[in-house]
């Protein structure tokens, strides 16, 4: 303890040391995925230090595709110690990857068809639409 408050890293600290905006501190802090921290004296928030792995691993599992909300349940499956099946990362990074793998196969799909339209020679939807050969998929009438 130093003045009264626990040693800790700033919220400037925490932030840099992260790779994360300042901001996003107090933003996690109302969204609940980060403790609110002790304040000295004067005002300042104080992080203790494994608040920067727990930035680093918020932000790891948004670039694998979790929501804030996804990752908040994440949190809590593992701080609990005992998740309700399927509740922590193997089942949902399970469905996470399914939901990843049918939205590939539907891009995929997407690029085909672009790659058929300019192989047609499409250069107007309109036009190509009424050409009986058209390769975009119009919907019946």
């Amino acid at each position: 303890m130093t003045g009264g408050v626990a040693a800790g890293l700033r919220s400037g600290q925490v932030a840099a040391a992260a790779g994360v905006n300042p901001q996003t501190l107090r933003y996690y802090e109302r969204r609940g995925l980060l403790d609110d921290p002790v304040r000295t004296p004067g005002g300042h928030r104080v992080y203790p230090p494994e608040t920067v792995t727990l930035l680093r691993v918020i932000k790891t599992a948004q670039r694998l595709g979790f929501t804030l909300d996804e990752v908040a349940g994440l949190l809590a499956a593992g701080a609990g110690g005992r998740a309700a099946p399927g509740a922590g990362l193997a089942g949902r990074a399970r469905a996470k990857l399914s939901g990843i793998e049918a939205r590939i196969d539907e891009l995929a799909a997407v690029a085909a068809t672009l790659r058929a339209a300019l192989a047609a020679g499409c250069d107007d939807l309109v036009t190509c639409a009424a050409e009986p050969d058209c390769p975009l998929p119009f919907p019946a009438e």
